[in-house]
């Protein structure tokens, strides 16, 4: 068996991949986006009072940790509908994505919020500082900085996970390389590309990450 590395293919379907490497990048930063946010809410709805909200939302989160990203697409596309909510693919895809990785930031957050010290928590009762106070001023900021690390792991994870977005027909990198391939019958420079660009984009921003969570603890102090 030969190795027929075809270059005015590649080079023919390169800017293509690339147009669609955009989607891509589009697709997992506003899913992230969603999931920064979600996540937090998420995170303090598990440390309410109210034992009943608690323990709703937790069991939440446990089970969008527990079923795949693609069942999750499926059922906000082609269930959604059925509810009355009809939602495009870039939408739906981007919700669903959003929705399951805000899952694991909430546990990221809980876990950078549990490793504050108690005495901060005394503390903000002893001067009555109210709870959205005592949070968004004292803890969450205190909270974050060891959380930036599983964040980051995160943000690859989302991006590394777009091509499931293909399933309902959005049209990111993996999509337009399925469309290549079978438009063309040679799948081997679609898919090496499609690789490469992948591992082109995880492997800065991994370092990235780890640049700012350096940076953000040197100005802490930590």
């Amino acid at each position: 068996m030969s190795f027929d590395w075809k270059w005015d293919f590649t080079w023919e379907i390169l800017p293509r991949l690339l147009a669609a490497t955009v989607n891509t990048l589009i697709a997992a930063g506003a899913g992230y986006a969603i999931a920064v946010i979600l996540g937090l809410v998420l995170a303090l709805a598990q440390r309410t009072p109210r034992k009943a909200l608690t323990l709703i939302v937790r069991e939440f989160v446990e089970f969008i940790r527990s079923t795949p990203l693609v069942l999750q697409i499926f059922f906000v596309f082609y269930v959604g509908p059925q509810f009355g909510i009809r939602l495009s693919p870039w939408t739906s895809g981007m919700i669903a994505i959003g929705l399951h990785y805000s899952a694991y930031l909430s546990e990221v957050y809980r876990a950078g919020i549990d490793a504050v010290p108690r005495g901060q928590w005394e503390a903000c009762r002893a001067i009555n500082l109210s709870i959205r106070d005592t949070y968004f001023r004292i803890i969450i900021p205190q909270a974050l900085p060891p959380s930036i690390a599983g964040m980051g792991n995160y943000l690859v994870g989302i991006f590394k996970d777009t091509p499931m977005l293909s399933v309902i027909g959005v049209a990111e990198l993996m999509h337009a390389a399925n469309a290549i391939g079978a438009e063309n019958y040679r799948f081997l420079e679609p898919y090496t590309l499609v690789g490469l660009i992948f591992l082109a984009i995880s492997l800065p921003t991994a370092g990235l990450v780890r640049l700012f969570e350096g940076w953000v603890r040197r100005k802490l102090g930590l």
